[in-house]
């Protein structure tokens, strides 16, 4: 086990400064506008269909996939055999509920879990613009659309909530390690699992995959640890001092005896 120095917390935010403003204001425009096509931010992608999010994707976010298969719920080749018929992960989830694969309660819960999982980081503060291209694909369905008010809504709720568990955001991405708390803190067997795959390694997002959980709510888990003392990221390597093969000596300057004995040395050659 890796016995770390526990650091002392960051203080709590006052307010939160973001409230009662837009997270993305072409996001609204686009909304009010009723618009349909796909929104590419840098941390996740949003599918609207007149003006409602219909889908969302995010690298940082387990997919519908995941969530459907990690626990039962269908069968990880019922999952393959409609994506490879289909144009993307909701035309899948559309053709099991089609064909009476999945119960259409299950499925909507997941979907909606889904969205609201990958909108969160795709909401987050980027340090690019966003780009839409308006496209006719993406449609409104026989699963549920967000407006885009309340996915934005329900996003600033839970970065407040993240705060208020632990204000340090740190460990939302970097390698997690497990710490020695002097007392610990008793853990939920829900922690316990996360806790369990707490190696080094693996991040929170890798841990809600390995888990099939939503990766907001691993996040949640996550804070509440550190919080207790029981994980803290893993700091970053220093980087390796930069070796630089010394500079070569200059030519000893030629003085004039050196210049005296090339010449003899030449006299004596041409005599020969």
């Amino acid at each position: 086990m890796t016995l770390v120095q526990i650091p002392t917390p960051p203080p709590l935010p006052v307010r939160d400064k973001t409230a009662g403003r837009a997270l993305s204001p072409m996001l609204t425009r686009l909304a009010e506008e009723r618009a349909t096509g796909i929104l590419v931010r840098e941390h996740g992608t949003l599918y609207l269909a007149e003006g409602r999010v219909v889908h969302a994707e995010s690298p940082f976010a387990p997919g519908l996939d995941v969530l459907l298969t990690a626990h039962g719920t269908l069968a990880s080749a019922a999952w393959q055999r409609a994506a490879a018929r289909a144009s993307g992960p909701l035309r899948a989830a559309e053709l099991l509920l089609d064909e009476g694969l999945l119960p259409a309660g299950a499925l909507e819960l997941c979907h909606l879990d889904a969205v609201y999982d990958a909108g969160y980081f795709t909401l987050a503060p980027s340090s690019t613009p966003g780009r839409f291209r308006y496209d006719n694909t993406p449609r409104v369905g026989p699963l549920p659309s967000v407006p885009v008010v309340a996915l934005e809504r329900e996003t600033l709720r839970r970065r407040l909530l993240l705060h208020r568990l632990w204000p340090d955001p740190a460990a939302d991405g970097a390698p997690l390690i497990r710490t020695d708390p002097a007392r610990a803190a008793p853990v939920t067997p829900r922690q316990r699992a996360v806790l369990d795959r707490v190696d080094g390694v693996r991040t929170a997002v890798g841990i809600a995959r390995n888990l099939g959980r939503q990766a907001f709510h691993t996040l949640v888990d996550v804070r509440r640890l550190a919080a207790a003392g029981h994980v803290t990221p893993l700091a970053p390597h220093p980087p390796e001092p930069r070796v630089t093969a010394p500079s070569p000596l200059p030519p000893p300057p030629v003085t004039d005896p050196d210049i005296a004995l090339l010449k003899r040395l030449r006299d004596a050659l041409e005599a020969l």
